[in-house]
This record gives C-alpha cells, sequence and structure tokens, in this order.
C-alpha cells in the first residue's frame, strides 16, 4: 500500500492525472534507487480489487456487503484511476480490468455518475469486439485468452530456456516448472469474493434514498407503523419544549433509536419529527449527537441528518444564518462530504427562488472548509453537464416544493461560480463551455451588475487556457456591460 501513496496523490492533486500518473508508473519501473520497493500492474490491480476492511452491513440484511477498496475513495479519485487504467490499459491484464469495470457497473445508481462512465469506457476498450465469442459456449473465453497472453513468458525467455536449460543462470527452473509456478489471477483465487450478487445489487439499487428531479410521485421510505407513529409524534412534542442542551442530547439519541430500528421508514419517520423546526443551538446539538461511529457505515444517515435538519433551514434563508448552525455544518460536513453534497450543495444551488447572498455565503464556507478541490470541480462538471433528469438530491418529500427542476441564475449564483474559482478549483472544458452560454445568455440582463462583470473577470484569468475557442463570443457579452472593471475584462480578452 505505501508504494502506491504517490500515485493516489497525483490522482488526488493534479490537473492532467493520466500523463502524470503514466510517467510516474514509468518510473518506478525502472526506479533510480536500488532499493525503491519493487511494484507491478498486477500489484495495483490487486489492490485496487482487495475486500474493503471498513465493509457495511445493513439492518435490513444479515448478509454483509462487500465492496472494492477502490469503492471506498472519493468519486472523483475513482474516475480518474479508470480513466489512467484506459490510457495505460496495454500495461495491464485485461481479464482484470474487465471485472473491475463490470463491478462498478453492477451497482447501478450506487455509483456516482462520472464513475460508471469512465467503467464503461474502460469496459468498451478492453472488452473484445468481433462476436467470435459466440461460437463458444463459455463467455469468458476471450478474457481466458487476454489473461493467458498477459501472464505468459516472454518469447526471448524460452528461447533462452529450450533444450530444458534453467531460465537464468541464477535460477534453476526450467521456462515450464516457471509457468507452472506463476500466478492464474492477480487475486490468489479471491476474485470471487468480489463479486457482487446481481440480486443483491438490484435490491440495493431498490433501496436508493436519492430523490431524482422530475418525479411526480416521491416515495417516503415505506409505511410506518402505528407505534412507531405514535413515538415520533411524541419526540415532536418534547422537540418543541427543549430548554437545555442535555434534554436536547437525550432527544437525540431517542431519535437515532427509533430511526435506526427499521432503514425503510428511517424518512418517513424524520418528516413526523420535524427536527428543522428546533431553534439553531438545539439543531446544532442534534446534529452532532445523532451520528454514531457504530453507524458511519450507513452512507444514508448521514445525508438524512442533513436534509431533516439544516437543509430547510437554509431553503427559506433570507438573512445571514447564525454563527453556532454554520459553525455545527460545516464541522459535520468535514465528517460526511459525500452527504454534504447530494443532502446540501445540490439542493440549496438548485434552490426554487434562485440563490440569495445568505446561501451563497453558506455554500462557500462549505466548499472551502470541508471539500477537495478535485471533489468540488467533480460536483460542479454534475451540475454544469448532466440533464436535469439525472440530476439526484436527498430531501424529505415536503420540501420538495422548495428546489427547483433547473439552475436559476441570480448574480448569487455567479458570485458562488467566482468564489469556487477563487478556490483554486480547476474546472473542466465542458464546464467552462457552459458557463460561457450562460454568460452569453444573460449579459444583456446583469449588464451593470458588477457581481456578474466580477465573475467573468475571474473566470478570464481563472480558466485562460479554456476560454481561446470562446473569445468572439465572450467579447460581445462584455461590450454589453458598463461596470467599473469592464475595460479589464475586454483587455484580458484580448490578451487570449
Amino acid at each position: 500500500m505505501e508504494s502506491w501513496i504517490p500515485l493516489l496523490q497525483v490522482f488526488l492533486n493534479s490537473t492532467c492525472p493520466e500523463t502524470e500518473a503514466s510517467k510516474w508508473l514509468q518510473e518506478m519501473f525502472n526506479p533510480p534507487v536500488s532499493n525503491s520497493p519493487p511494484i507491478s500492474t498486477t500489484s495495483f490491480l490487486t489492490l485496487l480489487m482487495r475486500p474493503s476492511d471498513t465493509a457495511s452491513v445493513q439492518h435490513s440484511s444479515p448478509q454483509e456487503k462487500r465492496v472494492m477498496w477502490i469503492q471506498t475513495l472519493p468519486s472523483v479519485v475513482q474516475a480518474r484511476i479508470l480513466s489512467f487504467l484506459a490510457y495505460e490499459h496495454q500495461r495491464f491484464c485485461t481479464r482484470e480490468l474487465c471485472r473491475l469495470a463490470r463491478v462498478l457497473l453492477s451497482e447501478g445508481k450506487g455509483v456516482d455518475f462520472w464513475v460508471k462512465k469512465t467503467a464503461q469506457q474502460l469496459l468498451d476498450l478492453v472488452s473484445v469486439s468481433n462476436y467470435q465469442w459466440l461460437s463458444h459456449l463459455n463467455l469468458d473465453s476471450e478474457e481466458d485468452t487476454a489473461e493467458d497472453e498477459f501472464y505468459m513468458m516472454p518469447d526471448w525467455v524460452r528461447d533462452a530456456a529450450k533444450d530444458n536449460e534453467s531460465v537464468f543462470p541464477w535460477l534453476p527452473m526450467s521456462a515450464d516448472e516457471l509457468s507452472d509456478k506463476m500466478p492464474l489471477t492477480s487475486n490468489g483465487g479471491d476474485g470471487d469474493v468480489l463479486l457482487i450478487d446481481a440480486e443483491e445489487s438490484k435490491q440495493e439499487n431498490i433501496d436508493e434514498e436519492m430523490v431524482e428531479i422530475g418525479e411526480d410521485d416521491v416515495n417516503i421510505d415505506g409505511p410506518v407503523d402505528v407505534e412507531a407513529e405514535k413515538l415520533a409524534k411524541s419526540l415532536k412534542t418534547e422537540l418543541l419544549h427543549i430548554d437545555s442542551s442535555l434534554k436536547a442530547v437525550e432527544l437525540a439519541k431517542k431519535i437515532r433509536k427509533l430511526c435506526c430500528g427499521g432503514r425503510r421508514n428511517r424518512l418517513a419517520i424524520l418528516n413526523l419529527i420535524e427536527p428543522w423546526s428546533a431553534d439553531d443551538e438545539t439543531a446544532a446539538v442534534l446534529m452532532s449527537h445523532m451520528s454514531d461511529e457504530s453507524e458511519a457505515d450507513e452512507s444514508d444517515w448521514p445525508a438524512h441528518i442533513l436534509c431533516s435538519i439544516v437543509l430547510p433551514k437554509f431553503l427559506v434563508l433570507s438573512e445571514p444564518s447564525s454563527r453556532v448552525l454554520v459553525n455545527a455544518t460545516i464541522e459535520y460536513c468535514r465528517a460526511h462530504q459525500r452527504a454534504a453534497e447530494y443532502a446540501l450543495l445540490f439542493p440549496l444551488v438548485l434552490r426554487k427562488d434562485g440563490m440569495n447572498n445568505p446561501v451563497c455565503d453558506v455554500i462557500t464556507r462549505v466548499v472551502r472548509e470541508c471539500m477537495h478541490p478535485a471533489h468540488v470541480s467533480a460536483f460542479c462538471q454534475k451540475l454544469l453537464t448532466q440533464d436535469e433528469d439525472e440530476w439526484r438530491f436527498i430531501c424529505l418529500p415536503c420540501h420538495r416544493c422548495l428546489i427547483s427542476e433547473e439552475l436559476v441564475w441570480t448574480e448569487s449564483l455567479f458570485s458562488l461560480w467566482r468564489n469556487i474559482l477563487d478556490h483554486n478549483v480547476h474546472l473542466m472544458q465542458d464546464s467552462v463551455d457552459q458557463l460561457v452560454n450562460q454568460v452569453c445568455k444573460y449579459s444583456s440582463r446583469y449588464s451593470k451588475s458588477l457581481k456578474f462583470a466580477n465573475f467573468l473577470l475571474c473566470l478570464v484569468n481563472k480558466c485562460t487556457p479554456l476560454l481561446r475557442s470562446h473569445k468572439l463570443i465572450l467579447t460581445a457579452a462584455v461590450e454589453n456591460s458598463d461596470t467599473l472593471v469592464t475595460k479589464s475584462i475586454l483587455s484580458k480578452l484580448s490578451a487570449l
């Protein structure tokens, strides 16, 4: 594991991960230092496909959910690793690459959009494109052939080992003996452990808690039994009469106990309790004590906490939020970044009335203090380039009316993009293209807006190489504006 840390850092921090990772791999095959740890492409795939040590156990099923180690990484890192594997696929075993891609694709909605897309590209690249396999009963025969070719001994070694001579003078082993000792797979026979049952994967997709934009009928997690409903209403009454932090802590434990008793009706229970109605101090206590380290493997529970406590407060925010609530939200989002993306950032950016300054300030703090720039770049990519019917977020159905089905472009939303760019987030070309389209669309409406002009200036400064193809239309759009920085923007554009 330690020998691959530099490569993982490349995937996490580099703006060109494929080329830098390829260069690093080439250097490690020819290390300048004799005592450098040996590496191989097989060992890298073994690491990626190794069963995770933090496997999760669902309360609704006694079976253990098995995931690969690569699935524990941030989605943007997973996508970059898969892109690199496609870029350097000739260095890796075709069968193992196919297995990795297929397991990720079998996850369905549980896999991030860009991870799924790069996995599909990898599978298309390494799979056999002809239809010769139709003549065989074994559908995996082409992969067996590819694997044999990958592990086949080089011709020059076979030539040196002819007539049953030793392969190397210092290695008293014939070519046949060496072939017999070669591993058939990089997983040492444990590859079957990594394969997830199709029915189990299908059931997990049914259990998906994310609400997709465009759905008319939103289901709340299933029905609530009479006893749980009665207890939930009792907790709601208790919530409205809390007068101390100690009582808030006790209430948080009761809510957690009730919700964790049945995963399928958790959102419905939270909807009955209405934890968003608590004051900010109580909400901060609830958020910190409704989580439990023993439940850290339940990826949807942190998202449910965010969407039921703080999201409703921020959706109706019209003035700066209290410091205690914002600080508690920041601390929580640092520990649960994926939940913050789907249960807080996505719904807030898609706010039906459009983003205002207080909401922009909250999102900016979450982005700057809780998320890595690469994660923010992936979030922006989804927000700007995905179709509306592919957007996914988590919210309670009673708050769905506060969220729009499309981005509402306000001055504050343009300010948010400026804050993101100032955070040294590197946007992809198609994300920049979408921003340019919106600039041209709203240049007349915000011709006198200093916020819009400052965003334009920041965009030109931060994304100069990606704007050369848009020089003419951007210049025409800026010429419609009349602000203090208009001349500076035009000067920057003329230098492209």
